[in-house]
């Protein structure tokens, strides 16, 4: 294995913060926008502040368009359900339909602090219904097929409905059948976690890992091959667990390993850079290009495959993320890409507008976007506005102006009551939405707070369509 050794030093670019301990802030240096110290007061009065400017609009609207134009939405997640509020009170007339046979949504960042025992289950569990408006007409099935020349949606009820425009936004598919000898059922027990499965096994993942911090010995996290959503959710998984050790008087009794599915940490570079010192300070040892082909959780291994075949390794602790891939009706429906993440099914659009490259009255939201960056709720923020604009557009008779960068955002956890802010856009440049306040590459506390608190209720204005 590839093992970090020795302390490796980090020279601080931007403004330097001091902490006494995980809660307090101690000072700040001065800065153009901050000339005294921050207090925690004034720490969460940013992050209310914060909050309360994302879930503004900062326009005043124009009247509602009217049209009579059917526009069907499939999935009610982030993006079909803030997409859907705001083609509400932008239409005047329009028949706008969900289908989506989930009963509950699922707030999906949340689901790291349930698999660390910070949350509860019902943290990220609300009704879907909760959150759609007036004048939206939810059909609670799932879709089967998509005709994209006659222009018609099937649900497995045998529902066919036409469309004028059509948005895919159904999330993404775990497959966790991928991984031999892994089922869900073994989740929580044996030492297998798996939090990405849904809240009732992100709580199970804290039983696992809760008698692994307590009994220590190896704990081996994973990422798989694939494109992921969230992709720093397994480094906040190995943080979180590594800092839990540590405050229970632990870690010294436990070995952390690290399975980097290619030679990098992290997508964007300096990002990847950065978590690879934190992992030297904290002993955790990396080894790259190992993707997780099965486990035999009998005798408690778990085997990889590498660019030199298969390696084994031991584990008492496995947190598992299997591969990814777009939903069968959209693998099935010709929407997918035909030269490039083939095994995944990613839908073909256009990277900015997001709009299908063969069926012009198709656009792809969220997750099941086949664009280089993109898989998280803080991209579906920006990309909404962008599918809003180019189907007004299109009933209006006029060109677009709204485009997508390739903006995400990853709140990426360090420790509890740690958090590095780190955003950034297709062409890996940083982009921080706090310049000068909020250091994108430091392990700060309010980072937390904006994970903690303002992330959420920015996230419920979002599914408003509301920010």
């Amino acid at each position: 294995m590839d093992r970090p050794s020795g302390r490796i030093s980090y020279t601080k670019k931007m403004h330097t913060y001091a902490y006494d301990n995980a809660e307090t802030p101690m000072n700040t240096r001065s800065s153009p926008t901050l000339d005294r110290p921050l207090d925690r007061r004034g720490f969460l009065g940013l992050a209310i502040g914060a909050t309360a400017l994302a879930a503004s609009s900062g326009t005043v609207q124009a009247a509602p368009l009217k049209t009579a134009a059917k526009i069907v939405i499939i999935g009610a997640g982030a993006g079909g359900t803030a997409l859907a509020n705001r083609l509400v009170s932008r239409l005047d007339g329009a028949q706008i339909t969900l289908i989506d046979p989930r009963q509950e949504h699922l707030y999906q960042p949340g689901l790291t602090l349930v698999a660390a025992g910070l949350k509860p289950a019902g943290y990220v569990t609300s009704k879907t219904t909760d959150w759609l408006p007036k004048g939206v007409t939810l059909i609670a099935q799932k879709a089967v097929a998509i005709d994209p020349v006659a222009k018609t949606v099937s649900t497995e009820g045998g529902d066919t409905l036409g469309y004028d425009f059509l948005v895919v936004a159904p999330g993404l598919v775990l497959d966790h059948d991928a991984i031999e000898g892994f089922s869900l059922d073994m989740v929580g027990e044996n030492g297998i976690g798996a939090l990405y499965a849904g809240p009732q096994y992100a709580a199970a993942t804290w039983k696992a890992a809760s008698k692994f911090i307590e009994e220590g010995g190896h704990g081996v996290f994973t990422r798989p091959g694939t494109e992921m959503k969230c992709a720093g959710a397994p480094l906040k998984h190995t943080f979180l667990i590594d800092d839990r050790l540590r405050r229970a008087g632990h870690r010294g009794k436990a070995e952390i390993t690290y399975a980097a599915h290619d030679g990098a940490l992290f997508g964007v570079p300096i990002v990847s850079e950065k978590v690879r010192m934190l992992f030297g300070d904290r002993t955790i040892a990396p080894v790259y290009h190992h993707v997780l082909k099965s486990i035999d959780p009998g005798s408690k291994r778990a085997t990889f495959t590498t660019p030199e075949g298969t390696d084994e390794i031991d584990y008492d602790y496995l947190h598992v993320i299997p591969p990814q891939r777009a939903p069968e009706v959209i693998r099935q429906s010709g929407l997918s890409w035909a030269d490039k993440w083939t095994d995944q099914g990613w839908v073909e659009c256009d990277m900015a507008t997001l709009q299908h490259l063969r069926y012009p009255d198709i656009w792809a939201l969220g997750d099941v976007a086949g664009v280089p960056k993109g898989k998280t709720a803080a991209s579906v923020k920006w990309q909404v506005p962008v599918v809003e604009d180019q189907i007004l557009s299109a009933i209006a008779g006029r060109e677009p102006t709204e485009t997508y960068n390739g903006y995400t955002s990853c709140p990426m956890i360090t420790k509890i009551g740690r958090a590095m802010l780190v955003e950034f856009d297709y062409n890996n440049n940083l982009t921080p939405s706090f310049p000068g306040i909020i250091p994108p590459l430091e392990e700060l506390w309010i980072s937390w707070l904006m994970k903690e608190v303002a992330l959420k209720a920015t996230y419920n204005a979002m599914l408003r369509g509301k920010a």
